[in-house]
């Protein structure tokens, strides 16, 4: 019977006890919100109370401080992002513009030297922009936008301010298309022009060209000048074609084996003119009449 009486009086001891906590505590924190409130020096409580919770407040404020310095470094670096993929963009629009304003440079001074060469020397002549291309190895050839309604027909000669492009060997009634002096399966009549020697310009397709039948004993450097015969009355005489870059003279043999470096390049050809000069002769060779040529 005893028992019971000692766990009531146990509780009852522990809510006491409870109570006085709380009650001190309720106490303490009057003290502290007192003093402050009116002003007065600390007491011991109170500065035990601060220096409690100093510590406590001092590293809340730091780490308030700390994330609002990461915060603004987060949003500082995401604009700073956002800029600079700005920039990019504009880099690249840029470029392209710039491209584009070199590469309308560039046409344009190539356009203006091939109609001064076409002023300056004074022929008679189609101005023709080429379309297409065909590389295959042995029949390399252009197509231009010129054909029979402007009065082209086969045999003509195609050339640019440099030199030979080649001959007319199709024509349509708006398009021809021009074997290249470069391809395999072509031949013309050169000569070598400081002293006259004479031989055939053969394509050796990428490589340029190769000038047979040019006997042991002629005089043939590298660096010299091929020029068109004009024999046969095809090719008009005095056309550049190429400079010598290699001469080999084998022991057996009459004939030098000669290199020549096409003064054309055949691969940025955009126009050519067809000579119109020996029109109404090939015409005629070939029984034909032609109507007045439209430049």
């Amino acid at each position: 019977m005893k028992k019971p009486t000692n766990v009531k009086k146990t509780q009852s001891r522990f809510v006491t006890a409870r109570l006085l906590v709380l009650c001190g505590v309720l106490l303490t924190l009057a003290l502290f919100l007192f003093g402050s409130t009116v002003g007065g020096q600390f007491g011991v409580v109170q500065q035990m109370i601060m220096q409690s919770l100093g510590p406590i407040q001092g590293g809340a404020s730091k780490l308030t401080n700390s994330f609002q310095a990461f915060a603004g470094d987060y949003l500082a670096l995401w604009n700073i992002r956002d800029d600079n993929k700005q920039l990019r963009l504009k880099i690249v629009d840029y470029q392209q513009q710039l491209d584009q304003l070199r590469e309308a440079y560039a046409r344009n001074r190539y356009l203006e030297n091939e109609l001064a060469f076409k002023k300056v020397e004074n022929f008679p002549a189609l101005t023709a922009r080429v379309v297409g291309k065909d590389p295959s190895f042995w029949f390399k050839t252009l197509i231009v936008d010129r054909g029979k309604n402007d009065g082209v027909i086969k045999g003509m000669v195609a050339r640019t301010s440099l030199g030979v492009v080649g001959q007319v060997i199709q024509v349509s009634d708006n398009y021809a298309k021009i074997l290249l002096t470069n391809a395999p399966s072509s031949a013309v009549d050169a000569m070598i022009q400081k002293n006259r020697v004479r031989g055939i310009l053969k394509g050796a397709a990428d490589k340029g060209y190769v000038l047979y039948y040019v006997l042991k004993n002629a005089e043939v450097e590298v660096g010299d000048r091929v020029v068109t015969a004009g024999v046969g009355g095809v090719f008009p005489s005095g056309i550049p074609l190429g400079t010598v870059s290699e001469v080999r003279s084998k022991r057996r043999g009459m004939f030098q084996e000669i290199e020549v470096a096409p003064v054309v390049d055949f691969g940025r050809l955009e126009m050519v003119f067809i000579d119109l000069s020996e029109r109404q002769k090939i015409a005629e060779e070939m029984g034909i009449t032609v109507p007045p040529a439209v430049d």
